[in-house]
């Protein structure tokens, strides 16, 4: 029976150290297998900041070539329409009279003709919403209610109120056309949005 016993424990020893061997390889195995999840963890996430930065860096460089753009569009439409005052401004005809050859306007360009040339009345007779539409459209981009004050003043729009900032802020909140993006930021709508609305 002694030896029977010793049979036993001997077997249930040898068993025991046989699953103390398994488990061991298997955390072992478990083990490497983390550490190499670890490192790809590593890998990711340092290749992900490095793409955030490109993306930051292109954002910025975005942004400055919008700025850019905008500068050239806005400096291409002074240009334009000085060349339409001046080319107005130079259709005269001569007359002969007594006195020698004298120079008649053909058209006379008055203040209004000039105003309306240099953009300065695009806006008049048109309401908030309307023009600060068009000038959203026109941008392709969101504003922010101080930006479109200024185009409009300078679109020769007359904004009642004693805050102009917070009544088209006010005003455009109300309108469909438009969606706020940000404080005091607005973005217009495409017309199927719209209609969608």
């Amino acid at each position: 029976m002694h030896d029977s016993n010793n049979k036993l424990l001997t077997e249930f020893t040898s068993n025991a150290i046989k699953q103390a061997c398994l488990c061991e390889e298997i955390v072992e195995e478990l083990t490497d297998i983390l550490v190499g999840l670890e490192q790809r963890i590593n890998a990711y996430k340092s290749r992900f900041q490095e793409l955030e930065k490109k993306r930051r860096r292109l954002d910025d460089e975005i942004a400055t070539i919008k700025k850019y753009l905008e500068l050239a569009e806005t400096l291409y439409r002074v240009e334009a329409d000085k060349a339409k005052l001046a080319s107005l401004s130079n259709q005269i005809i001569t007359t002969d009279d007594s006195k020698g050859i004298r120079p008649v306007p053909v058209m006379d360009v008055t203040d209004q003709s000039r105003e309306i040339l240099l953009g300065r009345s695009k806006y008049v007779g048109k309401s908030v919403p309307q023009a600060a539409y068009e000038i959203l459209r026109e941008s392709n981009r969101a504003m922010h209610a101080k930006e479109l004050v200024q185009r409009l003043i300078e679109g020769g729009l007359q904004i009642k109120g004693k805050t102009p900032l917070t009544s088209i802020a006010t005003s455009l909140k109300r309108d469909k056309r438009f969606r706020k993006v940000g404080p005091n930021t607005f973005e217009a709508l495409d017309d199927m949005l719209i209609q969608a609305v």
